[in-house]
C-alpha cells in the first residue's frame, strides 16, 4: 500500500502562512468561502427511506461539531512554540459526547492542553477528552450542553460497495457551514497500517476528504452514520478512509466506560506479513503478524513465542494482520488464557498465552 496521510487538522501557523503568501507584494487577495446554507430540518420522511444529498446535509448539520485544538510543540531548535489545529466530530448523544479522531485532539504527542466545540447553532463550549485510543486513531470528547442533537448511527454490515455515501467536515478551515461532498464506497474491510495506528476495519471512498474533515462523519443514504473520516492515500485519487462504524462502537463504549481500551498485552512488537513479503522470504504463511522482537518476562516470551514466528490465530480469532491482532486483543483480557497458533521454521505449533495488562 502507497503511504497513507492522515487528514491532519488544519493547523493555524500553516494556514497564516498560506494567506500571508497569497497576499503578499503580488497582491493577490485569498479567497474567502462563506456558507448560506441554513439548518432547516429535513421534510418528515417515511423511516427508512432514501434522502436526496440536500436532506441528508440537514439532517446532520445540528450533530456535525468544529473542534479547535491549542497547545505548544517543539520546534526544530527545541523551542515550545503555540500550536492552534482544527478538525471534525459528531455528536452522539444528548448528554454531550462527541466522537473524533485521536489525531485531532493532540498537539505532537500530547493531549491539546485546550479544546473548543462550535456548534451548528454557533455556541461555542469548552471539551473535555472522556477517552483517547491512538491504535484506531478514536477520542471521545464531552461537552456541557442542552438541546443536541445526536447523530443516527449506521450498520456497515449491510452497506454494499457502490452505495451512495456524503463526507461532511470543516475541509481546510474554510469559513462558515461544514463542506459536504458526495461519492461512493469504493471498498471495504481496508486496513490502514501507519506508525502506531492499526485499523483492520475501514470504508475506502471516493468521496473527497481533506486536511480538517478527521473526525468527521461519513454517511450513508439514509443520513446514517457508517464512519469517522481519517485518512488519505498520498499522491492517490480520490482515495479516502473511514474507520467503520461497525468498530467505532465497541471502541467508543470502552473509551466512555474506562477512558482507555484495556487490550490483553502480549508484550511483543510485530510487523505485517504480505504475499509479496512472504513471496520475497520464501515464508510459510502470506498473512499473519510476524514477531520481530519478544520482551524479556513478558506473557509472549513465557509461552516461548520467539522473534521471526508468524502468528495465525489468537484464540478463535484468525489473524491476518495487526489490526485483527489488536482487536482479538481487545476481547481477550489481562489473566485470560488463549491459544495461539503459529508458525515457526515452517511448521505450525501452539502454544497457550496468560495475557497481562496493557502498560499504561
Amino acid at each position: 500500500m502507497r503511504s497513507l496521510r492522515f487528514v491532519v487538522p488544519m493547523v493555524w501557523a500553516l494556514l497564516a502562512v498560506l494567506v500571508a503568501a497569497c497576499n503578499g507584494n503580488g497582491g493577490v487577495a485569498s479567497p474567502t468561502a462563506t456558507s448560506t446554507a441554513g439548518t432547516t430540518e429535513a421534510p418528515t420522511r417515511e423511516p427508512g427511506a432514501r434522502l436526496s444529498t440536500v436532506e441528508i446535509v440537514r439532517k446532520l448539520r445540528p450533530s456535525v461539531v468544529q473542534v479547535v485544538t491549542e497547545g505548544a510543540q517543539l520546534n526544530v531548535f527545541g523551542e515550545l512554540v503555540p500550536s492552534r489545529g482544527l478538525g471534525t466530530g459528531v455528536i452522539i448523544d444528548a448528554e454531550g459526547l462527541i466522537v473524533t479522531n485521536n489525531h485531532v485532539v493532540r498537539v505532537g504527542d500530547a493531549l491539546a492542553s485546550r479544546i473548543t466545540v462550535t456548534l451548528a447553532d454557533g455556541r461555542t463550549l469548552s471539551a473535555s477528552v472522556v477517552g483517547a485510543d491512538p491504535q484506531t486513531d478514536l477520542a471521545v470528547l464531552k461537552i456541557d450542553a442542552q438541546g443536541l442533537t445526536p447523530a443516527e448511527l449506521g450498520d456497515v454490515s449491510a452497506l454494499p460497495v457502490g452505495a451512495d455515501v456524503v463526507a461532511m467536515g470543516f475541509a481546510l478551515g474554510l469559513e462558515g457551514d461544514p463542506t459536504v461532498t458526495r461519492g461512493v464506497v469504493s471498498a471495504k474491510n481496508r486496513t490502514i497500517q501507519e506508525q502506531s495506528v492499526s485499523i483492520n476495519d475501514a470504508i475506502q471512498t471516493d468521496a473527497s476528504i481533506n486536511p480538517g474533515n478527521s473526525g468527521g462523519p461519513l454517511v450513508d443514504d439514509r443520513g446514517r452514520v457508517v464512519g469517522i473520516s481519517t485518512a488519505i492515500i498520498q499522491g492517490g485519487e480520490n482515495i479516502g478512509f473511514a474507520i467503520s462504524i461497525d468498530l467505532v462502537k465497541p471502541i467508543v463504549e470502552e473509551l466512555i466506560r474506562n477512558g482507555r481500551v484495556e487490550r490483553g498485552f502480549l508484550g511483543v512488537r510485530f510487523t505485517d506479513i504480505t504475499p509479496s513479503l512472504a513471496r520475497n522470504l520464501g515464508l510459510p504463511a502470506e498473512e499473519g503478524v510476524g514477531l520481530a522482537e519478544v520482551v524479556a518476562g513478558s506473557p509472549a516470551d513465557e509461552a516461548d513465542l520467539r522473534p521471526e514466528d508468524i502468528i495465525i490465530a489468537l484464540g478463535d480469532t484468525k489473524i491476518r494482520n495487526s489490526g485483527d491482532l489488536l482487536e482479538a486483543l481487545r476481547r481477550h483480557r489481562a489473566g485470560e488464557r488463549v491459544k495461539v497458533r503459529f508458525y515457526r521454521d515452517g511448521d505450525e505449533q501452539e502454544t497457550e498465552v496468560t495475557l497481562g495488562a496493557q502498560p499504561e
